[in-house]
């Protein structure tokens, strides 16, 4: 049986679309081993969201090639999309496969292992206007199950490379999102998590259908589905048709990640956003409304060319102002062939990294805030790891539907399924209670609970 092994680098879409190749190859009889094996296949899904993204991916590309000189090298996604003469270059590299026509890859594998030549499959993305289907009925990491619903996105933001590496928005056909769906719940996910490059965006390109009807099509007619996570929301995509969806769900989880990315309306034009902090602050308000207790986390840039300290303080107070229960905080960083890139007034390292800390330190008061509410309440936790803590106790690991991050005693019977714990008074010991702690990173509220 010949063996395959991947590497994925950057986003949540990244990891969907490598669990798809993987069922193609499975389908065509390949085992699948540990990167670091020795390996007949290797596929590389590559990031291209940053330089840096660029600099690992050529690094893991280098060493599969090492590992198994004699192996067919195939690279695929984001920077594969934007550089393919660049990959070509490395040498060892056989097969280039962008952000589309993934189903050809084993094609392309066989060809190049009967002619040994390379083949670049690159084609220009932005002629694209159909989805590619890719389907995935179960995970290699079975306890959380997303859905790609769209491709692609419209809004050319000046920091980012995207629309170039993912094309313009194309929505998945609505009766595809509803198969796979019912097939992630036979296959025992209680909850789903639909993701794209522009999540929201989804319908954008139809005519009669739209991101509003497909959550509620997804919560009417997928027999046994528990939960409906949004991968991520812009402001300008929460319509009130939307907010009328969330309002009435029972099965929409009390979590929204909604980009920020900046306070400041002088920086969020020169980002090229479709909104104004006033805009933001009033989709926030009403979809609180709809959804009491709702977590909304975030992204934001900080040190985009040109930010002042003024501009600076307007995000940390309007961060302050929704009162988020996680950010997550970047210092901007130079991607080229951007128009950002090409700005002037570009900010001084030790500024944006000074700033970068000023938020953290805000988030994670906040998120101390907010998982606080929830001592002494019962919230229902999806378990997705064992851990040990230094008293070597085993424990289980998983999220609340508002995002809160749990660790508590249980059995490994309980992984995937939903268990109610107890969330009691901070600053007691595990066997007695509880206690919060914000973890290093600035992001997830780990709260010790009881089952």
């Amino acid at each position: 049986m010949p063996t395959v092994a991947f590497h994925t680098l950057g986003c949540k879409v990244n990891h969907y679309e490598t669990e798809g190749i993987w069922n193609m190859f499975k389908d065509h009889g390949y085992e699948r081993v540990d990167f670091e094996h020795h390996s007949d296949i290797y596929v590389i899904n590559t990031c291209t969201v940053t330089n840096t993204g660029d600099k690992k991916s050529r690094q893991i590309i280098r060493r599969a090639i090492r590992s198994n000189p004699e192996a067919v090298v195939c690279v695929t996604g984001c920077y594969a999309q934007t550089s393919p003469g660049e990959i070509m270059e490395i040498p060892g590299v056989d097969i280039v496969v962008g952000t589309q026509n993934r189903k050809k890859m084993i094609e392309y594998i066989e060809e190049h292992q009967k002619t040994r030549e390379p083949i670049n499959g690159v084609a220009n993305i932005m002629k694209n206007r159909v989805f590619e289907e890719m389907d995935v009925p179960e995970f290699t990491d079975r306890t959380r199950a997303s859905l790609k619903i769209q491709e692609g996105c419209n809004n050319f933001c000046t920091f980012c490379i995207i629309p170039w590496s993912r094309g313009l928005l194309r929505s998945r056909d609505p009766q595809s999102v509803i198969n796979q769906a019912q097939k992630l719940v036979a296959a025992g996910y209680k909850e789903i998590v639909l993701t794209g490059i522009h999540t929201a965006g989804y319908g954008e390109d139809m005519n009669d259908y739209n991101f509003a009807k497909l959550l509620n099509d997804l919560e009417t007619k997928v027999d046994g589905l528990m939960r409906i996570r949004i991968s991520s929301i812009e402001a300008s995509q929460i319509t009130d048709e939307v907010i009328e969806v969330l309002d009435r769900s029972e099965k929409i989880v009390r979590h929204l990640h909604i980009p920020l990315q900046s306070g400041s309306d002088s920086v969020l034009d020169r980002m090229r956003r479709k909104y104004t902090s006033a805009y933001y602050f009033e989709k926030v308000e009403k979809i609180k409304k709809a959804l009491p207790d709702l977590a909304i986390t975030s992204d934001v840039i900080v040190g985009f060319p040109g930010e002042t300290e003024e501009e600076f303080m307007e995000t940390y107070n309007f961060v302050k102002k929704v009162g988020y229960a996680e950010l997550h905080v970047f210092p901007f960083s130079r991607r080229t062939g951007t128009p950002a890139a090409r700005m002037e007034n570009q900010v001084e390292e030790d500024v944006k990294n000074e700033r970068v800390h000023q938020l953290i330190d805000l988030s994670n008061q906040l998120a101390k805030e907010y998982a606080s509410n929830y001592e002494d309440e019962v919230l229902e936790v999806i378990p997705e790891e064992n851990v040990q803590d230094q008293d070597n106790l085993n424990l289980l690991v998983g999220y609340t539907d508002n995002y809160l991050k749990v660790q508590f005693t249980g059995t490994p019977d309980m992984i995937g399924k939903i268990v109610r714990v107890k969330i009691n008074k901070s600053g007691y010991p595990l066997n007695e209670g509880t206690f919060v702690r914000i973890m290093d990173h600035a992001t997830h509220s780990l709260i010790k609970a009881n089952a």
